[in-house]
């Protein structure tokens, strides 16, 4: 078993602690005009903040900008040689509103976007990221497939993008994360990919917690699907953070080995070397005090950050 980072393949146990949702390079035109609270287009800048979680402790990331949104994998590859730490990129696509101008994310088959994210995965990332009509492969490869819906109702888009991504994880093992718009959707998206033959078990749902009802997070997780909380950030000054309580909850229901945790940090306003509080380290610092509190021990911790991570991410090489 391998978990693929784009430096290159590496063993499971050597992943180490690992933010299950990140956005260290955000770098398009369409973010830099409509978008520019989120836009990350750094080197520079996001190699000082994955410094910091480095000392904190981190070992991986999984950077979850999907294809021809603003995804740099030679960016990426960068920063990982800069800090040490492991960065996995993912293929897929993002919601609609990152693709105008471009009729291909909106209309290609199945089939085609079966074959742009298997070449991801198994040869290597377009340097220009499917961007122009010119495709040239590095040699840095995607390790998580990602499907998007837009809320509750699944849309012909996002059928295809479904049904592309299973089809990509039965040729190469690699595990598929899910953005829930708003946290909503989860329950729909667990049954299309049901239907569609995908094992749940290598699936993990994103943004869910921005929903914080118990029963809700219950239901998803007795389906057999992992979800990864990444709203803690936004929490930093509430006194009592839904995202702890809900942690807590579901680990008290016996759920510990489905959950882990990222960050979301798509903003430049999280970032401490852009000025802006309270930085994605505080995921691993100040966070885990807040667990503490809530109940959620460094045993706990651990396998929120760690094990389960380090068992969702790995797969087969082919």
């Amino acid at each position: 078993m391998i978990v693929r980072t784009v430096l290159g393949d590496i063993d499971p146990a050597h992943l180490g602690a690992a933010y299950m949702h990140e956005h260290l390079i955000i770098d398009s035109p369409l973010v830099a005009d409509r978008m520019p609270h989120i836009h990350l287009p750094s080197v520079d800048d996001a190699t000082t903040e994955v410094d910091a979680c480095k000392r904190a402790g981190v070992g991986a990331m999984v950077d979850t900008m999907p294809a021809a949104s603003g995804r740099n994998v030679g960016a990426l590859a960068e920063i990982s040689r800069r800090t040490g730490v492991h960065i996995l990129a993912v293929t897929g696509l993002h919601t609609a509103k990152y693709y105008p101008g471009r009729p291909w994310a909106q209309e290609a088959s199945p089939e085609t976007l079966a074959d742009l994210f298997t070449a991801d995965i198994e040869v290597g990332i377009d340097r220009y990221d499917y961007t122009g009509p010119v495709v040239e492969r590095t040699s840095h490869r995607a390790g998580v497939i990602k499907v998007v819906s837009g809320g509750p109702s699944i849309d012909d888009r996002n059928r295809s993008l479904f049904e592309a991504a299973a089809e990509v994880h039965r040729r190469t093992g690699a595990p598929v994360l899910t953005h829930c718009e708003e946290g909503r959707g989860a329950v729909e998206q667990v049954e299309l990919m049901r239907d569609l033959g995908m094992p749940l078990e290598r699936v993990v749902l994103s943004h869910t917690d921005k929903v914080p009802e118990a029963g809700l997070h219950k239901e998803l997780l007795s389906s057999g699907v992992n979800l990864e909380y990444d709203q803690a950030l936004r929490q930093a000054d509430d006194p009592a953070p839904p995202t702890a309580r809900l942690l807590a909850e579901m680990i008290g229901a016996g759920f510990l080995g489905r959950l882990m945790l990222g960050t979301d940090g798509a903003r430049r306003t999280l970032w401490t070397s852009l000025g802006g509080r309270p930085g994605l380290a505080w995921l691993l610092t100040g966070f885990a005090g807040v667990l503490d509190k809530a109940g959620v021990d460094e045993a706990a911790r651990h396998q929120l950050m760690v094990e389960n991570p380090a068992r969702f991410l790995a797969f087969e090489a082919a």
